[in-house]
């Protein structure tokens, strides 16, 4: 029997691609076929450009508060479907059900609602002095690339698409093609609400051929991309001289700064969630623990017990919380880094092993919470993003050796630091090379702020007024008042 064919939609419509090939989908916790997603090329791209291009000028023209009525009525059809999407999501990605039901969906929703009220509230400056009065413009760019990553596909791409439309541009959108459905199902729902047609397209297909068609496309005024650090020096390679405004969101080797004074109330439960969430999975999650080596063993023990308690199995039932790696390429990326680690030395103080559970997810890529201890300093499990549900620890007896470690990295997304000095945690979050620091907690977010990383971990930042500028263009217009 033939596959469900995930098709593009361009301009208001379906549309098969020229190349007339498809590519299988696969769900990662039973690693069978469910779909087939269309392979894209370059004319399926300028297609979508071009529905683009023509919707522009009706959706410039609407006021702030026609675009965010829109956006709040896209937010108002998901939320309906929560339900829906939260079961496509998990079937797509192999992560628990409950976690697409209860975060991430809904982090969707509020993303297009924060920038439905960002549209309406979105304001310039104006300057006045000496007899002058400067006033800033900031006009839409016109059509936008928006390409998304596959361990959190709705929610980050709705993180993309919001800010652009709320600002007045149109998008085409290519999110990942190992994770296309919510994408698909997010298509269904423009139709069905009657989203104005050519004002957010969504094109499917390889990074390669589809993503670097989006990104070379003259039209294309601006790309905002969330992924890998290699692929998004590519992207840089040809917005930089292209003179493209571009937003990279990069990869992340996160450390985690655990001192012996650190509020031991949810200590371990959020170093287990920042470490395991989405099986690791996440640009943000803490993979380097660093702990004081006076309260090492105490946090290494319990850190141990707690992973070796999580259930790993099928996303489907209510106490899993780690489903499977997201394909069996990326199944096989984290297991050889396991085995690298052990050949450096390291010791594997739990998991490290695949896992085959019984029933309808017995060849679903499953991996157990890896803790690994005991590597040199210098190894690579240290410095490379691994992106599975693995941590290595390092001890330090002093803050100077704890920021050290902490910035002994080519990456700087983001960062935990836990302590109940709070000097401490002031001098040291103001010293440590990343985007983002959380001071005893992880993954609080508040919309407003301004998200990005640092050295290899990407450009520019995302978030709030600086996501609404990055997709306008600035233009003062200066007036003599005498």
């Amino acid at each position: 029997m033939r596959l469900p064919q995930l098709a593009n939609f361009i301009a208001g419509q379906w549309s098969t691609p020229t190349t007339g090939r498809w590519l299988t989908v696969f769900e990662p916790a039973t690693g069978l076929a469910y779909a087939e997603v269309a392979d894209s090329g370059a004319a399926d791209i300028a297609a979508a450009v071009s529905a683009a291009t023509a919707a522009s000028p009706a959706w410039q023209a609407l006021t702030h508060a026609e675009r965010a009525d829109w956006l709040t009525a896209l937010a108002a059809a998901i939320e309906a479907d929560l339900c829906g999407f939260a079961a496509t999501e998990s079937q797509d990605t192999g992560k628990p059900l409950w976690l697409t039901n209860t975060i991430e969906i809904p982090r969707a929703i509020r993303n297009f609602r924060f920038f439905a009220a960002a549209a309406s509230q979105f304001a310039s400056e104006s300057h006045h002095d000496a007899g002058l009065l400067n006033y800033t413009l900031r006009a839409p760019l016109g059509v936008v690339g928006c390409i998304s990553p596959w361990n959190l596909p709705l929610y980050l791409l709705s993180w993309k698409i919001a800010p652009a439309l709320a600002a007045g541009n149109c998008v085409v959108a290519k999110p990942s093609e190992i994770t296309p459905l919510s994408a698909h199902r997010l298509s269904e729902t423009l139709l069905r609400i009657g989203f104005p047609p050519g004002v957010l397209n969504i094109v499917h297909g390889h990074g390669a051929v589809a993503g670097k068609a989006l990104v070379e496309h003259p039209k294309v005024k601006a790309i905002s991309f969330t992924g890998s650090t290699a692929v998004g020096k590519q992207i840089a390679g040809h917005c930089g001289p292209a003179l493209k405004k571009v937003s990279l969101e990069l990869g992340g080797k996160n450390p985690v700064l655990v001192f012996a004074d650190a509020p031991r109330e949810q200590l371990i439960a959020t170093l287990l969630r920042s470490a395991f969430q989405n099986a690791g999975q996440i640009c943000l999650c803490g993979s380097r623990l660093l702990i004081e080596r006076s309260a090492y063993a105490e946090v290494r023990d319990a850190l141990v017990a707690g992973a070796k308690a999580l259930t790993v199995g099928d996303p489907q039932c209510a106490d899993t919380r780690i489903g499977a790696l997201t394909s069996a390429a990326h199944f096989n990326k984290v297991m050889a880094c396991i085995d690298r680690a052990r050949q450096d030395g390291g010791q594997i103080l739990c998991g490290g092993v695949a896992l085959h559970p019984s029933g309808r997810c017995a060849e679903g890529w499953f991996i157990l919470p890896t803790i690994i201890d005991g590597l040199p300093a210098d190894c690579r499990t240290h410095h490379e993003e691994i992106f599975g549900p693995v941590v290595s620890l390092q001890a330090f007896d002093s803050d100077a050796e704890a920021l050290a470690l902490a910035n002994d990295c080519d990456y700087g997304l983001a960062a935990q630091i836990w302590t109940s000095n709070l000097q401490r945690a002031h001098r040291l979050a103001a010293a440590i090379d990343c985007g983002i620091v959380w001071i005893n907690g992880w993954m609080q977010r508040d919309l407003r702020t301004p998200f990005g990383g640092v050295k290899q971990s990407g450009l520019g930042r995302e978030g709030g007024v600086e996501a609404m500028r990055f997709f306008t263009e600035t233009k003062n217009i200066c007036l003599p008042l005498a």
